[in-house]
C-alpha cells in the first residue's frame, strides 16, 4: 500500500523540494469567490492569513461587489500578542465579539492572572456589543455570550459597538441576494435600558458607546428614567480628525472620549479618501518628533493624552 503524505498533495515542489509558487492576481481569485457567492453556493465569504496590504488590495478593487466578511487568522496570534502585552505593562484591553478572538484574550488574561503577573482588578476589560444584537431581548445574551468565551465573570466596560442596528442572526453583516447590509429598527434608547440591567446585574462594571455623534449622546442622556450614563464614547480621533466639537460635548457631560485609529484612520477605500495624506508621515510631527527625540506615533498619542483622551492603541 503506498501512504502519501498528505502535506505534498497541498504543496507541490520541485525535485529540490522548494515549494513552487504560481502567479495569481488574488483579486482575480475574489471576483470568481463572488460568483460563487452570487450563485448561492456560499453565503458569505472572506479570507484567511491576509496581512493589511493585502486586504487593502481587495477593499480598494475597482467593482468591488463584496467585502470581505472576515480575516481568519491563526488563534494563537489573539493569544500570544495578548500575553505578550500584559507582559510589557499594557492592562487596558479592548476587543469585542466582532473581532471573533474573545475565547483566546480571555485565555491570555487567565494566563496571566494563574502565572501571578496580574490580579483580575488590574486589568481593564472592554467588550462591544454587536449590532446584530441591539435588540433589548438580545442584550443580555450577547455579554453572556462574550463572558462565556472570556471565560470571567465579568467585563470591565461594555459598550454599544454603534448606535445602527443589523438584523438579527448568525452573520455579522446580514446581506440580501443584492448584497445590501440588511438593517434593524431598533431604538437604541431601549438598548441602552438593556444595558443599564446588565451593569445591575454585575455583568459589566460600567456601561458607554462607540462611534455616537452629538445627537445620538443626547438622546441617552435626555432619556425619561435614565438611570447611568454612558461613561465613554469611543470614536476614530487623531490629529487629522480631532473630534474637538465631540470631545468638548463629552467634557461637558461628564463623559470620556476614547480615541481608536489613533495613529491615523484605516487606508481603506471607503473609509478615507486614500489621496490624503498619511498622518505619520506629516512633517509637523515629523518636526516635533525630532525635537524630542521621539517617534511621530508616539507624538501622535502623546497630543491625545494632553487632551484628556484616553487612546486605544492597536496591535
Amino acid at each position: 500500500m503506498l501512504l502519501l503524505q498528505p502535506w505534498k498533495e497541498f504543496f507541490p515542489t520541485d525535485e529540490n523540494g522548494k515549494t513552487l509558487f504560481d502567479t495569481v492576481d488574488l483579486c482575480r481569485t475574489w471576483e470568481a469567490l463572488e460568483k460563487c457567492k452570487d450563485a448561492g453556493l456560499t453565503k458569505s465569504i472572506g479570507v484567511s492569513n491576509f496581512n493589511h496590504q493585502q486586504l487593502e488590495r481587495i477593499l480598494n478593487k475597482p467593482g468591488l461587489k463584496y467585502k470581505p466578511v472576515c480575516n481568519q487568522v491563526p488563534k494563537s496570534e489573539a493569544l500570544e500578542a495578548t500575553k505578550y502585552a500584559i507582559e510589557v505593562g499594557f492592562r487596558h484591553i479592548d476587543s469585542a465579539y466582532l473581532y471573533q478572538n474573545e475565547e483566546q484574550v480571555g485565555q491570555a488574561i487567565r494566563s496571566k492572572i494563574a502565572d501571578g503577573t496580574v490580579k483580575r482588578e488590574d486589568i481593564f476589560y472592554t467588550s462591544k456589543l454587536w449590532a446584530t444584537f441591539l435588540r433589548p431581548e438580545l442584550v443580555r445574551p450577547a455579554l453572556e455570550k462574550s463572558l462565556k468565551n472570556l471565560q470571567l465573570d465579568y467585563v470591565d466596560l461594555y459598550i454599544i459597538h454603534f448606535p445602527v442596528a443589523l438584523k438579527p442572526g448568525d452573520e455579522l453583516l446580514p446581506r440580501d441576494e443584492n448584497g445590501k447590509i440588511i438593517m434593524d429598527t431598533v431604538d437604541f434608547c431601549h438598548t441602552w435600558e438593556a444595558l443599564e440591567k446588565c451593569k445591575d446585574a454585575g455583568l459589566t462594571k460600567s456601561i458607554g458607546v462607540s462611534n455616537f455623534n452629538h445627537q445620538q449622546l443626547e438622546r441617552i442622556l435626555n432619556k425619561p428614567g435614565l438611570k447611568y450614563k454612558p461613561v465613554c464614547n469611543q470614536v476614530e480621533c487623531h490629529p487629522y480628525f480631532n473630534q474637538s466639537k465631540l470631545l468638548d460635548f463629552c467634557k461637558s457631560n461628564d463623559i470620556v472620549l476614547v480615541a481608536y485609529a489613533a495613529l491615523g484612520s484605516q487606508r481603506l477605500k471607503g473609509w478615507v479618501n486614500l489621496n490624503h495624506p498619511i498622518l505619520l508621515e506629516d512633517p509637523v510631527l515629523h518636526a516635533i518628533a525630532k525635537k524630542h527625540k521621539q517617534t511621530s506615533a508616539v507624538i501622535a498619542l502623546r497630543y491625545q493624552l494632553q487632551r484628556g483622551v484616553v487612546v486605544l492603541a492597536k496591535s
